[in-house]
């Protein structure tokens, strides 16, 4: 079936980029915003959607992709969707709407794809913005899409150094007020004597050094987002005063009788656990219903391995702009086993360290290794995570098949799986004490402290 010519010349005058496609995944149409952005040197008619945009040679839906064809063939109606598509200037996030028509009979017939894309993320290295492509950061991306457009007040919950901010200002500039101001307020740093006059500003005469009238944050960030970092860090007497705002759009500045409105739109993020502050009575549950219409977690570094790679050469080009270094294949599997309980910032750190220790321009396993010898922990994660591994077994030793004696499930059974197969490690390894240490990325006197400390046999 051909669709009617009315309705390729329609979408030929849409600005945005438009296809046509049949039930068969069949592109039958692609106005001409599509062909400029996505496809300006070879035509796609004739060609499937799912060739197209992803190189498969299957739909997405039976390639491990969300395939809005298919669900809308479930619900019968409109869907949106996430995908990272193949570019002329490489992968880009692009949001999807698909729009079934139907036929005379009411069956569908042809659909629509509008294509917009998400220019805050990337699914390769780059110098800005979110980067990642794995299930668990594209799962957050899609909430972000879908959450941005939108006056939502969004709680970003997370641990320390998942990138918050960066998701903050991701919704921002994914917003209608991407034009205005986004404003950060760091609710950690801010004392409590402080923390009204610095949200709301003051009047002259307010209080001792208040020479001048001030406007605060809230003013600042007029037409455009108040992103409230740390949010579980605000006193409990100052969030009565910004619960007021969130509910009325008002304040006072210190000092003021007048009235003031806000026209803003509010983002928070906290690494606490709000709901156990709720039950402690030390965060108002009231302002907590407020901050989280839309709450988005944000994915720890280790539930995001296959990231490390992309977030690895991006931050190599930001802490070692000057030197094209390239990862060996060990140095990338000893970066993508450790935890990061720092997250991207410790990632960040972890290859700073690694670049002044090298010389040359590949990054050999052993850098890495010095770099984590000189960082705060002592136990390799590989070590952790076969400690972890026996843990979870009950008690087993995998490798022998065999029970492993005096060894429970009470207090401080890790530190005694450690001891194990740290015993189990020297007792196999034939090599020096060096070799040893840097084997498990520890410092030669932290070995012989752990070896100090091991049960005579």
């Amino acid at each position: 079936m051909q669709p009617l010519p009315e309705l390729v010349s329609y979408l030929e005058g849409l600005s945005e980029p438009h296809i046509l496609f049949d039930t068969r995944y069949r592109i039958l149409a692609a106005n001409a915003a599509y062909r400029r952005q996505y496809s300006p040197e070879r035509s796609v008619v004739g060609r499937t959607c799912y060739e197209v945009s992803h190189h498969f040679s299957m739909p997405c839906d039976q390639s491990g992709e969300s395939c809005p064809l298919a669900r809308s063939r479930e619900s019968g109606q409109r869907e949106r969707v996430l995908h990272l598509h193949h570019t002329p200037q490489g992968e880009e996030y692009v949001n999807i709407e698909l729009a079934p028509l139907l036929d005379a009979s009411g069956a569908q017939a042809f659909f629509v794809e509008k294509m917009e894309p998400l220019r805050v993320a990337k699914g390769q290295p780059a110098a800005h913005g979110l980067i990642g492509r794995a299930a668990a950061f594209q799962r957050m991306l899609a909430l972000v899409a879908r959450v941005a457009p939108s006056q939502a007040a969004v709680l970003l919950l997370g641990e320390s150094g998942s990138g918050k901010e960066l998701v903050a200002r991701a919704v921002h500039e994914a917003s209608l007020r991407a034009q205005r101001p986004l404003v950060v307020v760091d609710c950690s740093s801010l004392p409590e004597n402080l923390f009204e006059s610095e949200l709301f500003g003051h009047e002259r005469g307010a209080f001792t050094g208040a020479i001048s009238a001030r406007g605060g944050l809230v003013e600042a960030a007029s037409g455009g987002t108040l992103f409230l970092d740390e949010v579980g860090d605000i006193p409990l007497t100052m969030q009565v005063k910004l619960l007021r705002l969130l509910e009325s759009g008002t304040y006072r500045r210190v000092g003021s009788n007048e009235l003031r409105h806000a026209d803003l739109r509010v983002v928070s993020a906290t690494h606490r656990d709000l709901d156990r502050m709720v039950e402690e009575g030390r965060f108002r549950e009231d302002l907590y219903y407020r901050l989280s219409t839309f709450p988005i977690h944000l994915p720890a570094l280790r539930e995001r391995r296959d990231d490390i790679p992309l977030l690895a050469a991006a931050l190599m080009e930001r802490v070692a702009p000057r030197r094209r270094l390239e990862f060996k294949p060990e140095a990338m599997a000893l970066l993508q086993a450790q935890d990061y309980r720092g997250n991207v910032r410790e990632l960040r750190n972890l290859l700073e360290r690694t670049s002044l220790l090298c010389d040359g321009l590949a990054i050999e396993a052993v850098h890495v290794r010095q770099a984590l010898q000189s960082g705060r922990r002592e136990l390799a994660a590989p070590l952790r995570q076969t400690a972890a591994g026996i843990e979870a077994g009950a008690g087993t030793n995998a490798d022998a098949g065999m029970a492993t004696p005096g060894i429970g499930r009470g207090p401080g059974t890790l530190q005694a799986l450690e001891k194990v197969q740290l015993q189990q490690l020297v007792a196999s390894h034939t090599g020096s004490r060096a070799e040893l240490a840097a084997r498990l990325g520890i410092s030669e006197r932290s070995l012989y402290r752990r070896l100090k400390a091991l049960p005579a046999v």
